[in-house]
């Protein structure tokens, strides 16, 4: 396991605080704002620790209201909607400085059998045979000017506590308009303990699953997600647990873009485990706001 991937996991043990509040940290950044999939998977966290241990976590749909300030500790403040017979309903605001910068809510449910089927994992190589992200990021950062360097690490979280291996990698110094369409293998850095628990495999790859999405959307009209006159932001972003999965081993992120319009841009993504099931989806609108200088 890596340093970035212990960090990781150091943030997603929140500080109970009060009942029903905690308190998230960031760890040491560059960036100007707190990365979007850090806030939904500490609050995921924080909501799970209210629920019994046999509830597990079946859908989250969020709104990113304010950048988040990397400085500055992260209070989490969980509502008790609804505690049924099978499923429990949680709401968590997340806030700086006194004011909300994320809003969401969650059901989690008892583990029930039911009725099956999925749609077909899409063929393509396997992480094998490609080449790390990582690799090709400190390439990219090589050719950029020093001006676009800059402003990228700061708006861009670090990809070192996940792996990530494109099928079709995107030229983000040359971009030419592409069908809005992604293959993506992914994991976390490093082998996870062994008293890992389902929650914390979800809570990282809910983290994971908020990087490369608006990208797709951006693919159609040769923007790269770098572009310095590029303002990106996510607004929403939902997700939904299928099946059982383990965030240490390689799941086939699949993603694709409806629409854009109005400087949003929607992106839909599912992950597959290696052996074909379909374990968990994703939605998100981001904010494309292209300037003229």
């Amino acid at each position: 396991m890596n340093d970035a991937l212990q960090q990781l996991l150091d943030i997603l043990q929140l500080e109970k605080i009060d009942t029903n509040i905690y308190r998230g940290s960031t760890p040491e950044t560059t960036n100007q704002r707190v990365f979007g999939g850090q806030v939904f998977a500490q609050a995921m966290r924080a909501a799970q620790d209210t629920v019994d241990q046999d509830r597990l976590i079946h859908s989250q749909h969020a709104y990113f209201l304010r950048p988040g300030d990397p400085l500055v500790p992260i209070l989490y403040e969980v509502d008790n909607i609804r505690d049924g017979g099978s499923f429990n309903t949680r709401r968590v605001v997340a806030s700086q400085r006194g004011k909300a910068i994320f809003n969401t809510e969650m059901s989690f449910q008892v583990f029930e059998e039911g009725l099956n089927h999925q749609a077909q994992m899409p063929i393509c190589p396997g992480p094998d045979q490609l080449q790390d992200d990582n690799h090709r990021w400190a390439k990219i950062r090589e050719q950029l000017d020093p001006s676009t360097v800059k402003r990228s690490s700061k708006n861009r979280p670090s990809l070192r506590p996940i792996q990530m291996r494109s099928v079709e990698p995107i030229n983000y110094i040359d971009p030419s308009p592409r069908k809005p369409e992604q293959l993506i293998w992914i994991k976390a850095a490093g082998e996870l303990p062994a008293t890992a628990d389902s929650p914390l495999h979800h809570a990282i790859l809910a983290y994971a699953s908020d990087f490369s999405l608006m990208s797709t959307s951006l693919m159609p009209h040769a923007i790269s997600i770098m572009n310095p006159k590029l303002q990106p932001a996510s607004l929403d972003h939902c997700i939904w647990f299928h099946d059982r999965f383990k965030a240490d081993e390689w799941l086939l992120y699949h993603m694709d873009s409806t629409r854009s319009s109005h400087a949003r841009g929607l992106s839909r993504g599912s992950f597959y485990s290696q052996d074909g099931r379909l374990v968990a989806s994703t939605i998100q609108e981001g904010l494309m706001r292209l300037h003229s200088d």
